[in-house]
């Protein structure tokens, strides 16, 4: 299978992000609390610097924007987004949930991206017009149209619990489902670009959690906002991620107008 020289420099850095990460994962390593109170490990670190040596190397002009070695070149046309270690409380708690994060940005859209995780043996990816693939195999979102028929997947709702009238619409939504799930982190976009559930609600993310996964998810054939309905950006910090059929539903649903 060929790839263009983006996605092939993007899959080397994951497969060097998965050597580290492999070989720190059940280490019982030493963990630092960030301003922001988020955990950070020395797998973290050196999986992110992994990353950038790779992509640096192949694209030097390129900015980049990581989870943990900060920001440089920002203001450049293609912008890397990458989390090393997305869940890396499920990394420390020897939990397979988490996964290593890489994008691309150009011109303020996403155009690629790469979502692996090494515990869990799953590989995705997906550039902008080449379909989405899982493990080598081309994926495709469920045809799912019916509310009654559709398997829901919730994570990180802390804010939206917040909200009363968010919670109640959420509560009203997923009386009229047939399964609600909370999968959480990578796996269930995974599992929504693979067509074995229809519809992804989070709240409390950022971009760095999100980017790679919503190339994929759109390039699998679903669609991929905001709560609110809004395009993915930089600032985007929650999620409604569906199979398309049953976007506008969703979103209707949780936004009152139904």
């Amino acid at each position: 299978m060929s790839h263009s020289p983006e996605l092939a420099a993007a899959l080397d850095a994951a497969q060097a992000a998965a050597t580290v990460i492999r070989s720190l994962y059940q280490r019982n390593l030493s963990i630092t609390t960030k301003a922001d109170l988020s955990p950070v490990t020395e797998a973290d670190v050196r999986a992110e610097e992994a990353i950038h040596e790779v992509l640096q190397a192949r694209f030097p002009a390129y900015g980049f924007h990581g989870e943990e070695t900060g920001q440089h070149n920002l203001s450049a046309e293609s912008i890397w987004l990458v989390d090393p270690i997305d869940g890396t409380k499920s990394f420390v708690r020897e939990c397979p949930f988490f996964s290593t994060q890489i994008a691309l940005m150009r011109g303020g859209e996403l155009v690629l991206g790469v979502s692996s995780a090494p515990a869990y043996a799953e590989l995705a990816w997906a550039e902008r017009g080449g379909g989405a693939f899982l493990n080598g195999q081309a994926i495709r979102v469920s045809g799912t149209a019916e509310l009654s028929q559709t398997i829901v997947s919730t994570g990180n709702l802390k804010s939206l619990a917040r909200s009363a009238v968010g919670w109640r619409r959420l509560g009203d939504l997923i009386g009229g489902v047939s399964r609600i799930r909370g999968y959480g982190d990578f796996v269930h976009y995974h599992l929504l670009a693979r067509g074995s559930l229809d519809v992804v609600v989070e709240s409390d993310v950022n971009i760095l959690d999100i980017a790679a996964l919503t190339v994929i998810v759109r390039e699998a054939g679903g669609v991929f906002t905001d709560l609110d309905g809004a395009a993915v950006g930089l600032t985007t910090t929650s999620v409604l991620a569906t199979n398309g059929a049953l976007h506008e539903r969703i979103h209707a649903a949780l936004a009152g107008t139904v």
